[in-house]
């Protein structure tokens, strides 16, 4: 492998952080023996296009700085390929790196820890979902918590967490059960009223929302959360427990595991790993060992 590492940065990532967290992860590589270079773009699509640039030309291994959304756009550019990822975590979120049991806003330790998978091949092969040629890492969203990340995405104010806590109340305020079709690995069509639907290749969301707390990313198969048809009571109540992915145990709530999910509902965008996909219908497949991660 060579000794050429390259830096994928979001300068904006966790206001601020993603910019002055790639100093000490650059200087955590440099100081186990690898050369750094960075890669920031100047569009997101610009930066993902020199990304996939450094993998074609055979760097050492791509490693994020940034959140969730920086670890997406990293599997753009990595998976199907056998260049490592490494994960220096400094979003709001970092659920692709909590999954991985990576440190978290902690670049200095990542540094290190990327560095030391890289000289001591300590690399394992994970799995990821794919949607038509997008790839994710953890969640593939649907339902109440999508409606919510789309009225916040249209909100221009408060910045940060407040917005999505506002966005909530706002959904609440307008909430009601979704009619899906959902069909798990091409058998028959199940029609369901539910409140959400996530399809979990890693466990959380949201920065440690354990909304699919079975979920495997080594095991060649999705978790298939869905949330029935439960009243506004009843979620404010299921709500918290999702922290402790204790809400499965609810009688509202079942939990299917598949490799391939098709799902269809009215009104619904998809998100995953926090990025929008598009609206519903959407086909989700599990690919198994699609990127090899620099992790313990």
């Amino acid at each position: 492998m060579t000794s050429e590492i390259t830096l994928f940065v979001n300068p904006t990532a966790g206001r601020g952080r993603g910019a002055r967290a790639a100093q000490p992860a650059a200087s955590a590589l440099r100081a186990a023996g690898f050369s750094v270079r960075t890669v920031v773009g100047e569009s997101a699509a610009d930066a993902l296009t020199r990304a996939r640039a450094a993998v074609a030309d055979g760097t050492g291994a791509l490693v994020a700085v940034g959140g969730d959304g920086m670890a997406n756009r990293a599997l753009q550019a990595v998976a199907g390929t056998r260049t490592p990822l490494g994960l220096v975590a400094v979003g709001t979120g970092n659920d692709l790196a909590r999954a991985l049991g990576l440190p978290v806003r902690d670049p200095a330790a990542a540094g290190r820890l990327i560095a030391g998978a890289l000289k001591g091949a300590e690399l394992r092969d994970i799995d990821l979902g794919q949607v038509g040629g997008h790839w994710f890492g953890t969640v593939l969203a649907s339902g109440f918590d999508s409606r919510v990340n789309d009225r916040g995405n249209r909100m221009n104010w408060p910045a940060g967490r407040l917005k999505y806590d506002l966005a909530m109340l706002a959904e609440l305020a307008a909430f009601r059960p979704f009619p899906y079709r959902i069909t798990l690995d091409d058998g028959a069509v199940r029609e369901v009223e539910a409140t959400l639907v996530a399809v979990g290749n890693g466990s959380s969301y949201g920065g440690g929302m354990r909304i699919c707390p079975g979920a495997d990313l080594t095991d060649g198969l999705f978790d298939v959360t869905v949330v029935g048809d439960c009243g506004r009571a009843t979620l404010l109540k299921v709500f918290p427990t999702v922290y402790r992915g204790t809400h499965v145990d609810h009688p509202k709530v079942t939990v299917h595991r598949a490799a391939k999910i098709e799902l269809a509902a009215e009104g619904i965008t998809g998100y995953a790993d926090g990025e929008p996909l598009g609206p519903l219908p959407l086909t989700a497949r599990c690919v198994p060992g699609a990127v090899r991660v620099a992790a313990p």
